[in-house]
């Protein structure tokens, strides 16, 4: 199993380097921007989280977890809450993108890391969410 965990995780930096190389901009860890403060506590609760995630991961096998936790009732509820969950952010993505393209790009990874995957996007795309959803109003 520690090279399956290992595998994942290599995966899921190589997306993360893959996703800042390909949505990098000026602005993305600039604090001379406006609310600057949610932007930091994005990044950092998205550090925070992977970081977790991956102590969780030395501690606890996630399919194992997963079986038992399919096996009862608030634990489907939970797998059903943040899919969910994930569907309405894939969603949100498709509004701010402007269509499907880019959010298709984001599905894999979001289905297969979950909100890390969310919490990046949202870190990367901070401002100009801020700016697409205040247009809105």
């Amino acid at each position: 199993m520690k090279l399956s965990r290992n595998a994942m995780w290599g995966v899921f930096w190589t997306f993360v380097l893959a996703a800042l190389y390909f949505n990098w901009h000026n602005d993305m860890f600039s604090t001379a921007t406006p609310f600057a403060g949610g932007k930091f506590i994005l990044w950092l609760t998205f550090l925070g989280f992977t970081g977790y995630s991956y102590y969780c991961s030395l501690r606890e096998n996630l399919f194992k977890t997963m079986g038992i936790m399919a096996g009862l009732h608030w634990g489907r509820q939970i797998g059903i809450d943040l899919y969910i969950g994930l569907g309405l952010s894939v969603f949100i993505i498709c509004l701010h993108q402007g269509g499907w393209l880019v959010a298709s790009l984001w599905l894999l990874p979001i289905l297969a890391f979950g909100n890390m995957a969310t919490l990046l996007y949202f870190a990367i795309h901070f401002d100009s969410i801020l700016t697409y959803f205040g247009r809105q109003n």
